[in-house]
């Protein structure tokens, strides 16, 4: 049975998910980042909420744990790494782990950096990869506690994921992202295809997520660290592709 999985609105700019399991009815919600767009979400598809999966620790992510688990008495699965962090934890995971929501299977992938023990969730079945803040369309995420180099290995097991995958993270940022992107790549044309499809998405009130992985992998210049065109860009020509990564997000860091 296939997984279903609903979008919504949460805080200022976060995003907000429901996977559903359309064989056993089992629903999780991806992060936690506040209980009444998540609530009203349920009660206007009729699902009841079985599960939280959260992805990292920052408080935009977790806030609404305490009110779901009390008012549904989900179990909540996060990462080993950050469990210190995490109120509410009944299941620890990390790289490598499974997680099984009905017959819907997620597998767990290491992305540390925005915060150290960051993972992320991968329906394969279906190709739904549940990002968090450690991809965004057209960007990653800011690099509050790791260091480059890991951080760039886990954005690659990510861009190694099927083309069709289909990308859900943490936040809308996609126009400030492609602002940036073309900023540093104005001649690639799938990037400025994808840069005036989010345009015209936030012109008409839409979502610019689910965001496609093989679009991503052209467009996204944190995808792309180890192509020699960034390479040249910030003078870099023989460094490892990390120390490239590391250019691009200081200078997105610094863009306004």
């Amino acid at each position: 049975m296939s997984l279903i999985v609903d979008v919504f609105a949460a805080r200022q700019d976060n995003f907000g998910y429901l996977a559903h399991d359309a064989g056993t009815g089992r629903t999780a919600a991806i992060d936690a980042p506040e209980a009444e767009p998540i609530r009203s979400a349920l009660l206007h598809r009729g699902w009841r909420l079985t599960d939280i999966l959260i992805t990292h620790h920052h408080g935009d992510h977790i806030e609404a744990i305490p009110a779901l688990k009390s008012e549904f008495g989900a179990t909540v699965t996060g990462p080993a790494a950050e469990e210190g962090k995490i109120g509410g934890l009944d299941r620890l995971v990390e790289a490598g782990d499974t997680v099984l929501l009905g017959e819907s299977r997620f597998e767990v992938i290491a992305t540390p950096g925005h915060t150290l023990g960051h993972i992320v969730y991968f329906e394969p079945e279906g190709r739904h990869l549940f990002c968090g803040d450690a991809l965004f369309s057209l960007g990653c995420g800011r690099m509050f506690e790791g260091m480059p180099g890991p951080m760039w290995q886990g954005l690659k097991r990510l861009r190694a994921l099927p083309d069709e995958t289909l990308v859900y993270c943490g936040h809308e940022y996609s126009a400030a992202n492609a602002r940036f992107a073309l900023s540093i790549d104005p001649g690639n044309e799938t990037l400025k295809t994808r840069a005036a499809e989010i345009e015209a998405l936030r012109a008409a009130g839409k979502f610019t997520i689910p965001a496609q992985l093989d679009i991503e992998k052209a467009a996204n210049p944190f995808l792309r660290a180890d192509d020699p065109y960034f390479a040249q860009l910030y003078g870099l020509e023989d460094a490892d592709p990390a120390e490239v990564f590391a250019a691009i997000r200081k200078a997105k860091d610094n863009f306004s």
